[in-house]
């Protein structure tokens, strides 16, 4: 089977400020359950509600710089670099430096509302 992704969708983002979530493959996009891949765009100042999710999250930070903060560790990851964040593990990330970030995010399987279990606001 070949699919061609003419575009992604946008998906409504949590946090303090508007990130945009452009999905190209997911739940939304392409109908697929298996795995998700989007590309996103966080502002800076931009932070989500911690997560506990039931899925494995690659992200790979194309411009700026994430931090990722978990129950015992906060990482900043910049341009150029990955993180793994295996599931099940609480995990909140922000982007609180100047320029905000852009990166690549990849659930195994695929992000869902349902399956993410984020914080109480």
């Amino acid at each position: 089977m070949i699919k061609l992704i003419n575009s992604p969708s946008i998906i409504k983002a949590a946090g303090t400020k508007e990130k945009i979530i452009e999905e190209y493959f997911g739940r939304v996009n392409s109908e697929t359950s298996e795995l998700s891949i989007a590309k996103m765009k966080s502002p800076e100042g931009w932070l989500e509600p911690g997560q506990c999710p039931e899925f494995d999250e690659y992200t790979v930070v194309l411009k700026g710089a994430l931090k990722v903060k978990t129950k015992k560790d906060e990482f900043i990851v910049k341009a150029g670099q990955g993180i793994f964040v295996g599931k099940n593990e609480w995990i909140q990330y922000s982007s609180p430096f100047n320029g905000g970030a852009e990166y690549i995010a990849v659930c195994f399987p695929a992000f869902s509302p349902d399956t993410v279990h984020r914080d109480a606001e």
